[in-house]
């Protein structure tokens, strides 16, 4: 667990999408705070991830955690790690954190952003909708 979080935090800080590929299990469900449902499947979330890469404004982590948690997928209780990050969005400064759950291979399970203010989570919402529309990610819910 501790290496997959090493390698995850390097890749995301580094802004390398091909490095975080491995780190995802087939099935992973990815909870965002813009979302109700999970972004699921290892190429829904590749595709996000993407997108965030590119819409991030000096992204950092500024601490970590490591335990155990409960999933939401099954309520068991799996190796976890909360990740705190700031980095700015369309002009807005957010702190969020990122939480990790993991299976017994070491690989990312679940993933679960939290972010505030809430001003930064509907910034956050419009960049990422606008990213997963222009990859043909998602349809346009405006219809264009």
């Amino acid at each position: 667990m501790e290496k997959t979080v090493e390698r995850f935090r390097t890749a995301v800080e580094k802004g390398d999408l091909a490095a975080l590929e491995g780190l995802f299990t087939p099935d992973i469900r990815l909870y965002s705070p813009v979302k109700f449902t999970p972004f699921e499947g290892r190429p829904m979330v590749m595709g996000l991830f993407g997108v965030l890469l590119r819409t991030f404004e000096d992204f950092r982590y500024v601490g970590e955690f490591g335990g155990t948690a409960e999933t939401s997928a099954d309520g068991t209780e799996s190796p976890s790690a909360v990740l705190l990050f700031r980095t700015v969005v369309d002009g807005k400064a957010i702190h969020g954190i990122d939480l990790l759950h993991f299976d017994e291979a070491g690989l990312i399970k679940e993933f679960t952003v939290m972010v505030r203010p809430q001003s930064a989570v509907h910034a956050l919402g419009a960049a990422v909708l606008a990213g997963l529309v222009a990859d043909g990610l998602v349809p346009d819910p405006a219809g264009r």
